[in-house]
């Protein structure tokens, strides 16, 4: 459940359930979530005889982006059979219900959550190699869902 205050929260503290049930396993420990956007679409209206020149808006379709995980490269190929699931067309084992809550700064509890339902990975990526950088190896997975809901 959300608990409202005055100022914000931190975003340094959270927890991700990649449908498994496993927040605190070492495939979920994750170091970055990049939200994505959700707009509802509207459809401009007007009859020829309204009275005024300015169309109506008709909510359509409800639209999101899609999320996008970061991890540094630990060598668990977890991602990777999830995303070969959904390119081999496994859609029943590939599905799932993606958490991310937010915890407080003492960790004591979950101040917000996002849940992704009925999401799969559609993209599945590494970070270059470069011999002289000093930089940690990056896997990302991108994942499409299709609804969104918060607790």
């Amino acid at each position: 459940m959300a608990v409202l205050r005055d100022n914000p929260y931190a975003s340094t503290n959270f927890l991700v359930d990649l449908g498994d049930g496993d927040d605190g396993s070492v495939d979920a420990g994750l170091l970055e979530v990049v939200f994505p956007e959700a707009r509802l679409a509207v459809q401009n209206y007007r009859t020829g005889n309204e009275r005024t020149a300015e169309p109506r808006k008709i909510q359509t379709l409800t639209q999101y982006g899609n999320l996008i995980l970061r991890r540094g490269g630990i060598g668990s190929l977890s991602w990777y059979n999830w995303w070969n699931q959904a390119r081999n067309g496994e859609v029943k084992n590939c599905i799932r219900t993606v958490s991310v809550k937010l915890l407080s700064e003492d960790r004591a509890g979950v101040v917000l959550t996002w849940k992704f339902i009925r999401a799969r990975p559609v993209c599945h990526q590494f970070s270059s190699l470069h011999a002289l950088g000093a930089g940690s190896q990056l896997e990302s997975l991108e994942l499409a869902f299709e609804r969104l809901e918060m607790e």
